[in-house]
């Protein structure tokens, strides 16, 4: 049973957290007050301020809606049609979330010299219309056939009250898939694309006056928790339509010759184009690339170096979101609803905007972790806090209370009854929520630039590096480390999403 009397024990730790999450977007506001208000006016002003709003939004919107259409299209096919191989596209739907979207660019760029606004729109695309499939996959999968009867029965066209039942889902999706782009660096810096990471990127390096560079990151702080906002309001207005679970299988619909045969052309070649080309790029600039200059000693040292912060960021992740996650699952209020919420602000920040705070920090008040170790695994904690918070949250939630109350009658605190028995209970998920930090994080670029030791060279910093200078076939053993590394979970992402659709 919720309770809201917090215990001291958790309290405080989840308060550290918090306020660690909250660090950047206070001191972004600091840092534009301290520029004085003609310099920010000066940066909001200008007419290339204007411009950079209008391309990353303009760019958002397009590859959100492209995002809608395929995810929502593949997600029927693959849950409610009779499509041959459906099961296979089920499993391959996900995993672009394995390929980092700046190592989909490369392979573009390196191939067909595709750069530019449809170049970033065509990448961007490919890599993020699971963020829409899997959601709505699991609608489909959830949605009770008795509405469409109902509705066949009165002479309403079936499609109509599916699309309508899968609103929420796909909205949420597309709002998750505007996030995405809004955040992103890698790929539209290697498209040539510039929009407002690009831009404060090249200000944070170029001058020394880089308060330009906070403005212009509080902006787009500003703009997407907007974002963030409408999505928690479309979260709100989704309990009624998944609210409760199907009592049977929603009916599988045969497809027309025709159709079926366009339907199945299309879904091999979104799953080619985005999966399939990647592989066959990097295979290729691997085999026949002329400014290939392998160095077995650089390229372990970033495997090493990749590995070695991405577990330390798990690690430090999942020990912050411990308490709160707890406290999420366990007790309800102003605070408990403070704590959690809190730490998804850090996770609206783009990479760059959250680097470029930690930065400033960093310089100011603790230079002694400039450019170290600690502040990278920081900001590694900061970025994908939500992800661990929601493992431990959802686990701490399968766990009986009621062996608590029994822990707390045989004479243990709060604290002991949550640590000797509710954590052992939730140890599984909470495991699951470090994994998945740990490869989030072996694939971040943005923060990793700014922020790792000097001399330090990871997976995607080095990949960064060759393609920034031409040299693609250098640049193919890091990409394909970096896809080998991140398919494991994007098969068992994809597998875990199948089964929850029989």
């Amino acid at each position: 049973m919720p309770s809201r009397r917090i215990p001291a024990g958790l309290l405080w730790p989840a308060g550290v957290t918090a306020a660690l999450a909250l660090l950047p977007v206070a001191y972004l506001a600091v840092r534009s007050v301290e520029g004085g208000s003609a310099a920010v006016a000066r940066t909001l002003l200008r007419a290339r301020t204007l411009e950079l709003a209008v391309r990353s939004l303009g760019l958002a919107a397009v590859v959100t809606a492209l995002c809608v259409i395929v995810g929502v299209s593949l997600a029927w096919l693959v849950v409610r049609s009779d499509l041959p191989g459906r099961r296979v596209f089920g499993i391959l739907a996900a995993l672009p979330l394995a390929v980092p979207s700046y190592v989909a660019a490369y392979t573009w760029v390196a191939s067909f010299d595709l750069e530019g606004f449809a170049g970033s729109v065509l990448v961007l695309t490919l890599c993020s219309y699971p963020y829409v499939y899997l959601p709505v996959a699991a609608a489909l999968s959830r949605m009770d056939p008795a509405t469409e009867e109902v509705a066949l029965s009165l002479g309403r066209s079936r499609y109509a009250v599916v699309l309508r039942q899968l609103r929420p889902a796909a909205a949420a999706g597309g709002l998750l898939v505007a996030m995405y782009v809004l955040a992103e660096f890698g790929a539209v810096a290697i498209m040539r694309f510039d929009v407002f990471t690009t831009q404060i990127y090249t200000s944070y390096r170029a001058g020394f006056n880089r308060t330009p560079a906070a403005v212009l990151g509080l902006l787009l702080v500003l703009i997407t928790l907007v974002i963030v906002a409408a999505e928690f309001r479309t979260r709100g207005r989704a309990a009624y339509a998944m609210r409760g679970g199907a009592a049977r299988r929603p009916p599988t619909i045969r497809l027309a010759p025709g159709p079926k045969a366009l339907a199945l052309a299309a879904s091999a070649a979104l799953t080619g184009l985005a999966v399939g080309f990647p592989l066959a790029s990097i295979c290729y600039w691997l085999l026949g690339g002329s400014s290939a200059r392998l160095d077995p000693a650089d390229l372990s040292a970033a495997v090493g170096a990749t590995l070695g912060v991405a577990a330390a960021g798990a690690l430090l992740t999942t020990a912050l979101a411990v308490p709160v996650g707890i406290i999420a699952a366990r007790h309800r209020g102003r605070t408990a609803t403070f704590l959690e919420q809190s730490t998804y602000v850090g996770h609206s920040l783009p990479g760059i905007v959250m680097a470029l705070s930690l930065v400033f920090f960093a310089v100011r008040y603790v230079p002694a972790i400039y450019q170290r170790w600690p502040l990278l695994v920081i900001a590694y904690a900061v970025l994908f806090m939500p992800a661990a918070v929601g493992a431990v949250r959802a686990s701490v939630l399968q766990s009986p209370p009621v062996l608590e109350e029994v822990a707390r009658s045989l004479g243990r605190t709060p604290l002991q009854a949550v640590r000797t028995v509710t954590l052992p209970l939730a140890l599984p998920g909470v495991l699951a929520g470090a994994a998945l930090v740990f490869l989030t994080a072996m694939k971040e670029l943005p923060a990793t630039l700014l922020l790792r030791p000097t001399g330090v060279e990871t997976l995607a910093t080095r990949l960064w590096t060759e393609t920034g200078s031409g040299a693609y076939a250098a640049a193919a053993p890091y990409a394909a480390l970096l896809m080998l590394l991140a398919a494991v979970p994007g098969f068992l992402l994809g597998r875990r999403s199948l089964e929850e659709t029989r």
